[in-house]
């Protein structure tokens, strides 16, 4: 059982728990928070995410907020994060098989629940094609 890191803020609270309930029967899911509907900084919540992915705790990670921009920025300042943010399935499973993205990031505020499952999936389920995308991925570290 894949083990995956969520975090969401106050904005992807309701969908986190939503994520966490659908896959819970697949994968063991590592809650970072938040917690509750309260207004949050969602920096404490994607750091700690971020490093269980960064530090191979968790091999994926899902975070939520209104845009999903928040917190695909605050995961890609991570050496070895590639967090996509997605809206579309297709841009799920391309984010996989070409940027091998090990974290999707979704805009709460301008997805379906239902659109939002969908994509998880797909993101989890597609493997990375290597290849000639291994040697782009190779050179997306600048450090």
């Amino acid at each position: 059982m894949k083990n995956i890191a969520i975090a969401a803020d106050h904005a992807g609270f309701e969908y986190k728990e939503l994520i966490k309930e659908h896959l819970k029967s697949s994968y063991k899911v590592q809650d970072f928070g938040t917690f509750s509907k309260d207004s949050v900084d969602y920096p404490d919540f994607v750091h700690p995410a971020a490093s269980s992915v960064e530090n191979g705790d968790n091999v994926f990670g899902i975070l939520i907020c209104g845009s999903g921009e928040g917190v695909s920025i605050t995961a890609n300042k991570h050496q070895n994060i590639r967090c996509a943010l997605c809206w579309e399935v297709e841009i799920a499973k391309l984010s996989r098989q070409h940027n091998n993205a090990n974290m999707i990031a979704i805009p709460a505020r301008f997805v379906s629940e239902k659109l939002a499952l969908e994509m998880i999936d797909a993101f989890l389920e597609t493997e990375f094609e290597g290849g000639r995308h291994q040697n782009r991925v190779n050179k997306i570290s600048c450090c």
